[in-house]
């Protein structure tokens, strides 16, 4: 749920630390996101702001600013970096690089929508590709004892003239060695949350695994391994019938969906975590061990 359909025009050209807002990019449930130049370096820069006016959960500035300092002690190619953070009478912001490009969640939206039916599926080497970079962030972030929790298309970034993914979006972040926020609530987007984290309990690294998991499905067939539902329902079915959670067996959705391609997808979002792949470098072998075998050029690597 984002925030409040509430008017910031009021904001357009006003100085935030070493920046100046231009206009409004969009808003998401920690803030709404600006369009900025820094004048000190004169480079574009988005600039996410939380009016405190605004604020309807009593932790939700906590919130803002841990994810400000979790996103800072991440440094990893992959992650959209944070610049600068701070704090005015009316609001809280941070500022972090600008991506130029799109979501990978648009670009699959763009590929179901392909004039040409035959091309209405996402390439597989590609999203190979994509996640692997996605596993190798992640992997990072897991080693920094840092769990994302929200891991999902939206939260892809891709960059439109190197293909370079970027994970953002660090608003409900777990950081295990500092104090968790949200103990006992069931936060992250229910179709791309695993099953330990609908229910509230303690997570690791394993629920970014099931999330990856479940974009590689909608990837390969395309469909989602549960049908949309509202919130709370889908949410109690994750709790308490976890045996009939899956629409269909990725397999029976689309036929390029081999033996081993199903396979790995459903390891990666079994319903309990110790039969998951146990790390992110685990999945990522498994990955490319299926494309070295499935996409090979003229010179034997896949792309």
């Amino acid at each position: 749920m984002g925030l409040p359909r509430v008017s910031l025009d009021h904001l357009t050209g006003a100085a935030l630390g070493t920046c100046k807002l231009i206009k409004e990019l969009g808003r998401g449930s920690m803030g709404v996101v600006f369009l900025g130049y820094q004048t000190t370096l004169k480079r574009p820069v988005a600039v996410k702001v939380l009016p405190k006016d605004l604020i309807v959960d009593p932790i939700a500035s906590l919130r803002f600013r841990q994810e400000a300092e979790t996103a800072a002690i991440l440094t990893h190619p992959n992650i959209v970096p944070i610049y600068e953070v701070g704090e005015t009478e009316d609001l809280y912001f941070m500022v972090m690089q600008l991506v130029r490009g799109m979501s990978l969640s648009q670009m699959m939206e763009r590929v179901r929508k392909h004039p040409i039916p035959s091309k209405r599926l996402f390439p597989l080497a590609e999203g190979i590709g994509i996640l692997l970079q996605v596993l190798d962030a992640l992997a990072y972030a897991h080693d920094e004892e840092v769990v994302h929790r929200d891991i999902k298309p939206a939260n892809i970034l891709l960059e439109s003239k190197t293909r370079r993914v970027l994970i953002s979006d660090f608003g409900i972040a777990r950081e295990l060695r500092g104090e968790d926020l949200d103990q006992g609530r069931a936060l992250g987007t229910p179709l791309y949350m695993a099953p330990e984290q609908a229910s509230g309990q303690e997570v690791d690294g394993r629920a970014d695994i099931y999330a990856v998991g479940v974009i590689l499905f909608e990837m390969a067939v395309p469909a989602l391994p549960l049908y949309p539902e509202p919130v709370e329902r889908l949410r109690k079915r994750k709790i308490s019938e976890p045996l009939g959670m899956f629409c269909k067996r990725p397999s029976e959705c689309h036929p390029r969906v081999d033996e081993e391609l199903e396979g790995i997808i459903l390891k990666a979002i079994s319903l309990r975590p110790e039969d998951r792949f146990q790390s992110c470098g685990e999945f990522a072998a498994a990955l490319k061990a299926y494309a070295s075998k499935r996409f090979r050029d003229r010179d034997g690597a896949w792309s």
